[in-house]
Order: C-alpha cells, then structure tokens, then sequence
C-alpha cells in the first residue's frame, strides 16, 4: 500500500476544479473537461479519461510459465501480448472480476488468489486504477468469451518475457508492471498474500 502523506504536506500542489464538464460519454469510457485553480492561483484546463476501473490477472501455470493472450487491439493497429485483464461492472468486487475475466478470457480457474496492488497506468490524462491479481493452481477449462472478443492463448517462461521486454516486443505497461511485480516476489523482495479461491 502507498504510504499517504496527510494533506496538509499537499496544499502547496493541489489543483481545484472550478468548473466540470463532460465532453464525452461513451458506453465504456467518459471524457471530461476541467477549469482548475492552480496552487499560484492561474486558471488551466485539464482534460481527461473517466474509467471504471479494471483488473489484471498473472496466471502462473504448475510448470513455472505464464499463461497470456494476444490479441488485436485498435488504437495500436496491431496485435499485443498481455496478461488476462479485464473491466471492472459497476459495484463489481476486484477479486470477483478478476475470477469472471480469467475464466471468460482463458477458460482456467485457479486454486489460489494472491491481490498484489493498484497500478494507476496513464496518471496524466486517465484516472484508471487496475487492480492486480496473481493466480495459481490453475486448471483448464473452456473460454466464454464476450461477442466481438478475439483472442489467442500462449504461454511464455519467465526469461522469454524478460527477452521480448528488453527488445521492445512486450509494450503493454500492465503486462509489464506483472512481470516486474513476478521477479520481486520470485526474488523474496515483495510479498505475496495467497488465499483458497471462494
């Protein structure tokens, strides 16, 4: 968990809106547009992307590989490999969703739960939170996947995403927030709480 500064210390940083306006309201995403103060008292404008919030699964198979997708995404004209991930519906407890995603998504089910933290990937202009989960014991099974939703299932060892990070081959900042988050719990430096699945 971060450690938060009591708000006092943040006085001197902190913007506050003036005015809000929302520019676009999608079915998934939201668009707003903000007149802010800032702390020497000019006015500025701030825009950004409203999320829902979303989950990311890292399944670690019994062989010591994990478990991916790839799959085309649009506004990167090409096809990317990534973890199991997924949107969060609204009320929808974390651990719950990311179970739903990783069943939908890969067709496995895991034994074990581990919630590692919250990654914020796009602080500047989105205030999307995507809450990691790492998973194990997992056991096959088959894919529901949402219609319209395309996707290939591969499997990589530790070293082979290492590789095709340091290459440029691995982009996706979750995916590689993951495989950072992995090597320290491998590595004894971060810790990992595993819970029975419910």
């Amino acid at each position: 968990m971060p450690i938060e500064k009591p708000v006092a210390e943040d006085l001197h940083l902190r913007e506050q809106a003036l005015q809000q306006d929302t520019v676009f309201s999608g079915s998934f995403l939201k668009v707003q547009r903000d007149t802010v103060r800032l702390p020497d008292g000019k006015t500025a404008t701030r825009e950004f992307i409203r999320h829902p919030g979303a989950v990311m699964i890292v399944p670690l198979l019994d062989d010591g590989r994990l478990l991916l997708e790839r799959q085309f995404r649009y506004p990167m004209g090409r096809v990317m490999l990534e973890f199991p991930a997924g949107k969060l519906d609204a009320g929808e407890v974390p651990l719950h969703c990311a179970q739903r995603e990783l069943l939908e998504e890969t067709g496995y089910r895991a034994r074990e739960w581990a919630h590692a933290g919250v990654l914020h990937n796009a602080i500047a202009y989105s205030d999307e939170g995507i809450e990691i989960f790492f998973a194990r014991g997992l056991s096959a099974g088959k894919q529901a996947l949402d219609e319209g939703e395309f996707l290939d299932l591969v499997t990589h060892s530790v070293e082979e995403l290492e590789r095709y990070s340091a290459q440029g081959e691995l982009t996706d900042a979750k995916t590689l927030v993951g495989l950072l988050w992995l090597s320290r719990w491998q590595n004894g430096a971060w810790a990992l709480n595993w819970q029975a699945a419910a």
